[in-house]
């Protein structure tokens, strides 16, 4: 047996720099899925830029409604079906493009010091166990970490002499802020306050740090405190979002209480709570590792070194791989990751730095489960479920149906449907719903236990397409319309047309789990009926799966998303093993999809699905447009385009996916190993990934030999698929099974 040893110890998790980030974009990250903390700067200015889940600007959009469409929508159904393939264009109100409320900082608590000499043995770092982020040089050290314990902001930084103050200038923040702060000396330490009222409105929020100082003197210095002789200062931060006046008297009161658990302040304080968080965070980040055997020099080396000179090295992608799952889990909690994360240092986010629904959130979660972060799970199904009620409003007002229907876009608030246009008519898109709870169902699938939130939501998807599918075709079948594949459009047809791919899969998956959740009722009974009643898939002239299975609607393939393969991934409807020739035709369909404008988002989701149809050269190529097309800021966040244009967590995010899927798939009775792996990693280790039959899998894996470890929680019978072929495989809970396989 020629395997190399793999220890997962080895493997480098957290990333360094050897020099200061002069641009918040590479600034290291940390957060708890709540607060957010970005840091950048000098040693002589360093910045920790705040963030919070619900620090969106009110814009106008926290009033709108979705369009009241139902009465009109007959009449477009006629008008489709009859052949007038622009008849959706004008099924709208009116109205002008309304953008959902924008995320944004709160402010920088910035730590001055009075300029010197350029700093000695400088270094900075990110533990991606710990989620600490690292500063130092001669003369000035500083840790920070935000607590999934104690939901704060905690700071220690080693300087004799120091200004503190909040900061809210920061990029493009309106001048018309109303902004107030102020500081106050007591026996505990300083308490500064930051108050930002937003114009126009009385909305606003509150940022409070308690600084504690030990040794040395503390002084009031407008707006915050100078402090001087100092043996080391601890600084507790939170912000909180509200509406009028705030009392902040029990906030600081909490801050006070966190710094006085141990005798002295200062350092013990702070290992006390790093100690609570880490218990938190370090056992979710530590679930799953992977190894892929690269070189000890290069992983050694810092992360800006890898990304400019070794873009394809394997030490990169272990890195990636492990700041991706960082991130992912510091940037869910109370949400799901929005399109920047948690974090931005600019008030100016693009696409209003929301959770865009119709590819990228999906896309950012796709990890989750498999890798063993219920935490991400949690977050999603908690934004999910708040804005029930609201996707039921969007099924009465725009389509006059019971049920609930998911909007393309929303600021964590709000979960109508009112972002849309004639060139982007995402309130004709009937699929999110399905597509947004999928991961809950995945999710249910690898615990082994059925959440009964997940079936009522499940239940009333179901019940909207019994209400909006009354249409059929000249052969007794369902028809959807209107139907919209985001965000493409027909080569000879309007947006809002018939029986996109997407819609198709979407409708049949919904009505079909919907039943599972509720066996023997004659709810299940019902929806089965009306899936068993949906057209198939299209194959088109080319060969390839259509996008739209309506006769004459043709394809348009230069386009950055995938919706229409989305019976592929992350759906099991098509597949290599059950249904072969569509398998086929949609591989074709990939092989004829272009980038468009290169979106990280399209690279990867290309990459997802070649994954499921066994194609690892094609992944490998869509992760080398990923890897060298410079996405990738030194700080491990990511770019939505090549260059580092437009700071955007998708394609960090999705990466994890991306590895597992081309090493570990499974269904609730399928293992699938090794079903994609390009030439380019010949040997590794994945251990810990979790899979949908209730098992924990290790793989390793080498030119001449595969072994896995499977260790099942519940007893099954699963289809076990290899390079060498099918058998069954009969899997005992609590009885570890142990495989070796021959060279993949």
């Amino acid at each position: 047996m020629n395997n190399p040893t793999h220890t997962s110890a080895t493997v480098v998790h957290g990333t360094w720099e050897p020099a200061p980030a002069d641009r918040w974009e590479d600034g290291f990250l940390s957060g708890n899925g709540h607060h957010g903390a970005l840091v950048f700067g000098s040693p002589n200015d360093e910045r920790i830029v705040v963030t919070h889940h619900t620090l969106v600007r009110p814009n106008g959009s926290e009033n709108a409604r979705p369009p009241r469409l139902a009465a009109r929508l007959h009449h477009l159904q006629d008008q489709l079906l009859a052949g007038d393939l622009y008849a959706a264009e004008t099924f709208t109100d009116g109205r002008d493009l309304q953008w959902v409320q924008p995320f944004h900082p709160a402010f920088q608590v910035r730590l001055r010091r009075a300029p010197g000499e350029d700093p000695h043995r400088y270094r900075r770092s990110v533990d991606f166990a710990t989620g600490v982020v690292r500063e130092g040089c001669e003369g000035w050290s500083s840790r920070v970490f935000v607590s999934r314990a104690d939901d704060v902001i905690v700071q220690q930084v080693t300087a004799a002499d120091l200004a503190i103050a909040l900061d809210h200038r920061l990029p493009n923040a309106p001048e018309s802020l109303v902004v107030g702060d102020g500081a106050v000396l007591t026996p505990e330490g300083a308490l500064l306050t930051l108050r930002v009222r937003y114009p126009g409105s009385d909305t606003a929020y509150t940022g409070l740090t308690l600084v504690v100082v030990t040794g040395g003197r503390t002084e009031l210095a407008p707006p915050g405190i100078e402090v001087t002789g100092a043996e080391s200062v601890l600084l507790l931060t939170r912000v909180l979002r509200h509406t009028g006046d705030l009392d902040t008297t029990a906030h600081h009161d909490a801050l006070r209480r966190l710094a006085a658990g141990g005798e002295e302040p200062g350092e013990e304080t702070y290992d006390r709570l790093l100690a609570r968080h880490t218990a938190l965070h370090r056992t979710a980040y530590q679930r799953v590792t992977l190894d892929l055997g690269a070189d000890p020099a290069q992983r050694a080396l810092p992360g800006s070194e890898l990304l400019g000179k070794h873009p394809q090295s394997r030490a990169l992608l272990e890195r990636l791989f492990a700041a991706g799952r960082y991130h992912l889990l510091s940037a869910s909690g109370f949400n799901p990751p929005r399109l920047t994360g948690l974090w931005t240092g600019d008030w100016d986010t693009a696409w209003s730095g929301a959770f865009t629904n119709d590819a990228n959130l999906n896309l950012q979660t796709a990890s989750a489960a498999a890798t063993a972060l219920p935490e991400v799970t949690s977050a999603h199904a908690s934004l999910i479920l708040r804005q029930l009620d609201d996707w039921a409003e969007n099924a009465r007002t725009v389509f006059g149906a019971r049920g609930v229907v998911a909007p393309a876009h929303t600021d964590g608030e709000s979960g109508l449907a009112y972002h849309f246009e004639r060139e982007y008519p995402l309130h004709l898109w009937t699929a999110g719903a399905d597509w947004l709870l999928k991961p809950l169902v995945d999710h249910d699938e690898t615990r082994g236990e059925r959440d009964p939130r997940t079936a009522d939501a499940l239940a009333r998807v179901a019940q909207f397409y019994e209400d909006f599918l009354d249409r059929r075709d000249s052969d007794g079948r369902l028809v959807i319309v209107p139907s919209y594949s985001p965000e493409n459009r027909p080569a000879n047809a309007s947006w809002g047309a018939i029986n996109a791919a997407m819609d198709l899969s979407a409708a049949r998956h919904a009505l079909l789990t919907a039943a599972d959740y509720r066996p023997g009722t004659p709810d299940a009974d019902r929806w089965r009926a009306l899936a068993d009643q949906l057209p198939p898939h299209r194959i088109n002239s080319d060969g390839a799966l259509a996008e739209w299975a309506w006769p004459g609607l043709e394809d348009t393939y230069d386009h950055r998303h995938l919706s229409h393969l989305y019976g592929v991934w992350p759906l099991d409807e098509i597949n290599p093993y059950d249904t072969p020739d569509l398998a086929d035709a949609a591989h074709r369909a990939l092989e004829l999809r272009g980038a468009e404008n290169d979106s990280a988002h399209g690279h990867l989701h290309h990459a997802l699905v070649a994954a499921r149809l066994r194609d690892g050269e094609r992944v490998a190529h869509a992760l080398g447009q990923v890897l060298e097309g410079d996405f990738f800021h030194a700080s491990l966040m990511s770019a939505h385009y090549p260059d580092r244009r437009v700071y955007n967590a998708d394609a960090a995010h999705t990466l994890p996916a991306v590895l597992v899927e081309m090493l570990v798939q499974s269904t609730p009775d399928r293992l699938v190993l090794l079903p994609a792996l390009p030439a380019a990693y010949p040997t590794g280790r994945l251990v810990g990934v979790r899979t949908r039959f209730g098992a924990v899998v290790d793989l390793t894996w080498s030119p001449d030999e595969t072994t896995v470890v499977i260790r099942p929680t519940r007893t099954h019978r699963v289809d076990l698929r290899t390079s060498s072929g099918a058998r069954p495989l009969d899997l005992v809970a609590g009885e570890d099974h142990v495989l070796t396989l021959g060279a993949w």
